[in-house]
């Protein structure tokens, strides 16, 4: 591990070190246990160039590798040891899996010469040292290197796979004698063979070009793809040339500024009025690196945010499977996002027909968008206690500066972040989506920080989900990492309250956050547990604090909590639904909420 390229004797555990060292990683994540003790070694032994970081949970170590390839785009790397030590990695591996973020889970299992002996922590009732088989759906692909000498080979194979078309995690399940025993290694500093940035095929691009320049009323629909891809640049080069409206997934909000003249918001169950009405009434849409999800589709519900056909769909992907998958594509292009617009952008140029006009399009777009932040505006002026959330939005947007991070966890705080946070740049906003993992943010956060050291870094976390991985705060402490939790508080799980009243005629159970005896709605103390962690913390007493207390933990500029009373009875509004078969979806109430407060679209 001099850096020479020469073979030399070394164990699998430093094999494995040594080629993370080579591809520039800066840092493991990680929980210790028996049967990961030989990979901690060699962490040791290269700890003036690779720095671990020990977290109090195995999740906590995961939703941080996520984070900080949401935040970077560059991979790292976890460890965690046998039996429950990796399977308490699960939830953060199925997490990234489902947002197609990339990081590399080292986990160590039993020696190979105890498999089938049934050893302290073995996964092994159907075959041996199976650990693999507990992670199958939620990684790209698992190794397991039963000799040292399937060690270079394995983690080569590994790497590669983490960022080669599609990201997503990959594990390395490594038997503890592995970590230990020698074998022949030639260092390699050789760059990944998996190549991507190819466009589609020219002749598709051409045609789909040539369809959606003919349109009246088209949209793009940005997904989370073009982040990914780095294609926002592009994206942005095509819709400015081409005057075409953009909207975006809510996984690919920060693929254009939420407040550029073309952009209109997300789509979806809690989408921008203006970005369902514009891609429900499109007659041709061009979807880039999105997958179609229930969520941003109004659950493929007809005609509340897509209507396909007879709206004609173009559809660009880098993932074979997700062509076609939930919607029929005239166009379905296999190919690299950023390529694939580069190309339109340059073929666009001579097509431009001076006699097209899409402006009346785009005029009832801008009325609808206008109309919406109107009425969210409006309902923001409460300084009612506890806060109504678009008034601790507001303060939100205000308070945290534009170059910050924002970390959304899981619940109905994030419906709202969807709604009615600006997102500016690719990255601005990073969350759970597909798999929605409660705890995401309260410790991703912390890779965040770590993958952006000179960007503010505020979790937006409900009191639901701050509750999971509380322990986040003391990792916080001891590496110093400096990032802000907001805490969401409306005592308790309020999105499934939420679906309780609205699908069950109001019968709720296990939802709220109550003393049994009284029915009092109950809340820790948490400025207090985290002062407890030794974290400055403050609680919010009324509304004309909120910028200042965000602000001020900002400016601290090490960890800090500020815990915000939510009104937990006011639901976000709706413009498009979500089905959950066979109970009846809800309808959209954006319009008659306007004619209700005299506002006219």
């Amino acid at each position: 591990m001099d850096g020479s390229s020469k073979a030399a004797l070394m164990n699998g555990a430093d094999i494995i070190v040594d080629h993370l060292v080579r591809r520039k990683v800066p840092y493991l994540f990680g929980l210790c246990g028996h049967g990961i003790t030989g990979f901690m070694d060699a962490a040791f032994k290269a700890q003036n160039r690779i720095r671990t970081v020990s977290t109090h949970h195995e999740q906590t170590a995961g939703h941080m590798a996520d984070a900080y390839y949401k935040v970077r785009g560059e991979p790292v790397a976890t460890f965690t040891s046998c039996g429950p030590g990796s399977a308490n990695l699960v939830v953060a591996l199925a997490a990234a899996m489902m947002d197609s973020s990339a990081f590399l889970a080292i986990t160590g299992n039993v020696p190979t010469g105890q498999f089938n002996r049934g050893p302290f922590q073995e996964t092994g009732r159907h075959f041996q040292g199976d650990f693999p088989s507990v992670v199958r759906p939620y990684v790209k692909r698992s190794f397991q290197p039963t000799r040292a000498d399937m060690v270079p080979l394995a983690i080569t194979q590994a790497w590669d796979q983490l960022t080669a078309g599609r990201p997503g995690p990959v594990n390395l399940d490594v038997p503890l004698n592995v970590f230990v025993e020698e074998t022949s290694y030639t260092p390699s500093d050789a760059p990944s063979r998996m190549i991507n940035g190819a466009p589609g095929n020219p002749a598709e691009l051409s045609a789909a070009l040539d369809l959606l320049l003919g349109a009246k009323q088209p949209v793009i629909i940005a997904g989370q793809g073009v982040i990914i891809g780095h294609a926002c640049d592009a994206l942005l080069a095509f819709a400015e040339r081409t005057g075409i409206p953009v909207v975006t997934s809510p996984n690919g909000k920060g693929a254009i500024p939420d407040r550029h003249a073309l952009a209109f918001g997300a789509t979806g169950r809690n989408g921008a009025y203006a970005a369902n009405d514009a891609t429900r009434n499109a007659d041709v849409i061009l979807a880039i690196g999105f997958s179609f999800d229930d969520r941003a589709t109004s659950a493929w519900l007809d005609g509340y945010t897509l209507s396909i056909p007879p709206s004609r769909l173009i559809q660009i992907d880098i993932d074979p499977s997700e062509i076609g998958r939930n919607y029929p594509a005239e166009y379905g292009i296999l190919g690299d996002a950023k390529a694939s617009l580069e190309f339109l952008t340059e073929a666009a140029r001579p097509r431009l027909n001076a006699g097209r006009s899409i402006a009346p399009w785009i005029a009832r777009l801008e009325k609808g968008r206008a109309v919406w932040r109107e009425y969210q505006g409006g309902l923001a002026q409460s300084d009612q206690m506890p806060l109504r959330p678009e008034r601790l939005m507001q303060a939100l947007s205000r308070a945290i500066p534009e170059n910050a991070v924002v970390a959304s966890d899981v619940g109905v705080h994030h419906n709202w972040i969807i709604q009615l946070m600006d997102t500016l740049r690719p990255r601005h906003l990073i969350h759970s989506w597909g798999f929605a993992a409660m705890g995401f943010a309260t410790s991703g956060i912390l890779g965040a920080k770590l993958a952006a050291p000179d960007r503010p870094c505020v979790a937006v976390v409900g009191d639901g989900s701050f509750l999971m991985t509380p322990h986040a705060l003391a990792t916080a402490v001891e590496y110093d990492i400096p990032v802000v939790w907001v805490v969401w508080n409306n005592n308790g799980f309020c999105s499934i309250r939420d679906i309780q009243h609205g699908m069950f005629g109001g019968r709720e159970l296990a939802t709220a956050f109550e003393l049994q005896r009284s029915g009092e709605l109950y809340s820790p103390d948490f400025a207090m547990m985290a002062k407890s962690y030794g974290v400055p913390a403050h609680r919010v007493t009324h509304a004309g604090e909120v910028e200042d207390a965000i602000q001020t933990a900002i400016k601290a500029n090490r960890p800090y909590l500020v815990e915000v009373p939510v009104d937990r009875d006011i639901r976000p509004i709706g413009t498009g639904s979500w089905d959950l078969p066979p109970l009846p979806n809800p309808e959209p109430n954006f319009l008659k909420a306007l004619a209700a407060r005299g506002i006219s679209l």
